[in-house]
């Protein structure tokens, strides 16, 4: 009896229509919370989510509950599969409908499987430079580096949300504790510049002697980011713990794009060379020494080691004649996997993408061409890393139900043809 009424709840046609319902209502929620929240922010709250509780809505909170789009999702699943299983019947003149309702049934566990488990990341580099890394271009790791012999090196990542949280934190494999006093979502680094009006140093330790960092609004348009800043305290020793002082650890020391704008910045007020000396003070590693060791630490990108080297040879970046409308976006590199042997170059540009060891290299940036070398620059590309387990789901999802309909329509027509035969 049990059975029955859940095949009859999970069949019903009046739960799809509630569905489709709540998903048009979270549809448009989330489109109006972009305004506030930014896109990956509105994502993450309301599409990324089993359930949301509350809204942030034109800039008032509304106390509501509403299921979260992985909810709406699942029950769609759940809704389509039993009624495929249960009012469905088996049968040649049906099987356009069961390769239809199939595709639709992919679609809907590819998509799924892509918000759950797809990961995106970035390899930027200059001509010349190899890399065996992608970075995350949106979460940071407080990083702590030790040599081990043999030109090998230890690293000791802590990510970003432990930071955040504030407080103690310790690893088994770091002789010492962190202690979080201050964490900025999102912050701004400005230069302490000789014979200038500066108040006091945050800190007398590493970067903050010769940059303030300030907490910022959270970043919301694609286009901009945040980047985490955080004061932190290390104490070393077990029973007496022994400060070895505050030091600022910030994202802007650490990351590739965020440096180069700092350059840039500071070119465009005080020319090139000064621009360097200032970017050299932002990024002079800082350490410790604690049990005769040397830990160098930085907040950095997240980052993704690979299997294999890349090496950058050459950026091409053309335009058309007497426009500033690009042509051609173009990387050839240089892949080396010491594993499988493979050593051969190979090219990336717009709507040619490398798929390699499960996964898909993409053209995304590029500074090279004309305009690089009036600005005295190196040419430097930027490719777009993703690795989605199921990116073949919706072309073969796509497939079934374009099957599935030719093949009900071609029954009916057959059918249709034959009766008029008889008439």
């Amino acid at each position: 009896m049990l059975t029955k009424k859940i095949a009859r709840f999970f069949t019903s046609l009046r739960l799809t229509v509630v569905l489709l319902a709540f998903a048009i209502i979270l549809v448009f929620i989330g489109t109006i919370a972009q305004v506030d929240e930014g896109l990956y922010n509105a994502q993450t709250r309301y599409f990324h989510q089993w359930m949301i509780f509350g809204l942030d809505l034109f800039g008032h909170k509304i106390p509501l509950i509403l299921p979260g789009g992985y909810l709406i999702g699942t029950l769609l699943l759940t809704n389509l599969i039993f009624a495929h299983v249960y009012r469905f019947q088996l049968s040649v003149k049906k099987i356009g409908i069961q390769l239809a309702h199939s595709g639709v049934i992919l679609l809907l566990v590819g998509q799924l499987a892509t918000d759950m488990f797809a990961h995106e990341s970035q390899i930027r580099f200059v001509e010349g430079e190899t890399k065996s890394y992608a970075e995350s271009s949106q979460d940071y790791e407080l990083a702590f580096t030790t040599d081990v012999g043999t030109n090998t090196e230890q690293v000791v990542p802590i990510p970003q949300k432990m930071l955040a949280r504030g407080g103690e934190i310790k690893n088994a494999n770091l002789p010492f504790t962190i202690r979080v006093k201050s964490f900025w979502k999102n912050s701004a680094p400005s230069f302490r510049a000789p014979m200038t009006q500066n108040a006091p140093p945050t800190t007398t330790n590493g970067v903050a002697v010769n940059f303030d960092f300030s907490p910022t609004a959270e970043a919301k348009t694609m286009d901009d980011k945040n980047v985490p800043t955080a004061l932190i305290e290390i104490e070393a020793g077990d029973y007496v713990p022994i400060s070895l002082g505050d030091w600022i650890v910030s994202g802007w020391t650490a990351d590739a794009g965020m440096i180069e704008s700092v350059q840039q910045n500071y070119a465009r007020m005080a020319g090139a060379s000064l621009a360097n000396q200032i970017v050299g003070k932002l990024t002079s590693p800082q350490s410790v020494f604690v049990g005769g060791k040397k830990f160098t630490f930085t907040l950095r990108p997240v980052r993704n080691y690979l299997p294999f080297t890349l090496t950058l040879l050459k950026a091409t970046h053309t335009v058309y004649d007497g426009t500033d409308i690009p042509k051609d976006f173009r990387s050839r590199l240089q892949l080396k996997n010491s594993r499988t042997g493979d050593n051969r170059e190979v090219e990336i540009f717009m709507n040619a993408p490398l798929r390699y060891a499960g996964l898909t290299f993409y053209q995304y940036q590029m500074n090279a061409g004309q305009m690089a070398q009036q600005a005295g620059m190196t040419p430097e590309s930027v490719l777009q890393v993703v690795r989605n387990p199921s990116w073949l789901t919706p072309y073969l999802g796509c497939a079934l139900v374009a099957a599935g309909l030719i093949v009900q329509f071609l029954f009916h027509l057959v059918g249709f043809m034959k009766k008029r035969r008889t008439q």
